[in-house]
């Protein structure tokens, strides 16, 4: 399990930073000390790797919100959007090599003709706009979000907005984090019921 491990990590950070056409089975092996031989008996082939990661990266992002959301009170649903959209950004910083590997080109390719890329990206992206939904929801029915919002609508567009943000940052094209307060206030004008 180990060295499952150690490719799984490896390969993470080198399809992120490197891409996964310019990422050797043979470089893989020297940097995890393994046969390349080793990796394909675990994953079968390159492509399957790259399935274990997105699946492995999907479950790491439900298991931090999870536990983000464990015995935390909010006063009211759109604090709680706000919370979800403050831990987004901060996921996204903590967990950068599975970020940038999310923003890739090349996933976007391999889920136009495979079916099992394109569930996976699915899932990951159905997940967190589900979060994003769910705390609309709950503003909704406390009376902090506008009841006329669609909230999968209202969801897809703030999470959309959010990993923009996040897909700069990752690229070196824009810090995030300078425009926090800026994206809060349009989070609260965007959602916020009428007073």
């Amino acid at each position: 399990m180990k060295k499952k491990e150690a490719i799984l990590k490896v390969a993470t950070v080198l399809f992120a930073n490197k891409g996964f056409a310019d990422t050797s089975g043979q470089e893989l092996a020297r940097l995890t000390g393994t046969a390349e031989g080793t990796i394909f008996y675990h994953f079968k082939s390159k492509e399957g790797l790259l399935l274990a990661i997105l699946e492995r990266v999907r479950d790491e992002i439900l298991d931090q919100f999870e536990r983000f959301f464990e015995n935390r009170p909010f006063q009211s649903g759109l604090e709680m959007t706000e919370e979800v959209v403050s831990f987004y950004l901060y996921l996204a910083g903590l967990m950068e090599d599975k970020f940038l590997l999310l923003h890739r080109h090349a996933l976007y390719k391999f889920s136009e003709s495979n079916p099992e890329f394109r569930e996976n990206l699915e899932a990951i992206y159905n997940c967190l706009v589900d979060i994003f939904e769910k705390a609309i929801v709950t503003g909704q029915a406390d009376g902090s979000i506008h009841p006329d919002i669609h909230p999968r609508k209202s969801a897809l567009i703030l999470f959309t907005m959010v990993d923009g943000l996040v897909r700069f940052k990752n690229y070196n094209l824009y810090d995030a984090g300078a425009l926090f307060n800026e994206l809060m206030q349009t989070c609260r004008r965007m959602l916020q019921a009428d007073t």
